[in-house]
């Protein structure tokens, strides 16, 4: 799979790629003293329950630049549910977990520790955006692969 970068790892705030512009806009700053840890995108031709595409983060030791395409493999899914954008209840807004196939160092595995590291991550950047998120669970790579394939637009 591909994964379009949005926020690259280190950056203090979100931006958002806008299809009617052809450009990365910026969505909202983090909240003081968080940062992205690692590189943070979608992957394009897809679209997720929340109507966006698929969400993603690509463990990767250096940071890349918005609009970078990086072939990537899933290493995990992350579940989870907060508040809908426009009120009606909860939806579902899962993350996938990638590393980059060009990777020369890898992860191989997501150790539990960093599992809790990028699940407090979550909570962090959406603290204050009234969003309520709830952390599911972990899902394994397999699992990753069939959120992208059930959101492929094309399909």
């Amino acid at each position: 799979m591909r994964v379009v970068i949005e926020s690259p790892a280190g950056s203090r705030v979100k931006l958002k790629y806008a299809s009617d512009l052809g450009a990365f806009v910026l969505s909202r700053p983090l909240v003081l003293g968080v940062s992205y840890p690692f590189d943070w995108g979608f992957v394009p031709g897809t679209r997720a329950s929340d109507g966006d595409p698929v969400d993603a983060m690509v463990l990767l030791d250096a940071p890349t630049y918005p609009g970078v395409i990086v072939p990537c493999r899933p290493l995990g899914l992350l579940e989870v549910e907060q508040d809908a954008k426009e009120g009606g209840g909860r939806q579902r807004n899962d993350r996938i977990i990638v590393e980059p196939t060009v990777a020369r160092r890898t992860i191989a595995h997501l150790s539990d520790r960093l599992r809790q590291e990028l699940e407090e991550f979550f909570h962090s950047v959406t603290l204050l955006e009234r969003k309520n998120v709830k952390i599911l669970g972990w899902k394994e790579a397999a699992a990753a692969d069939a959120l992208i394939d059930h959101s492929r637009c094309d399909r």
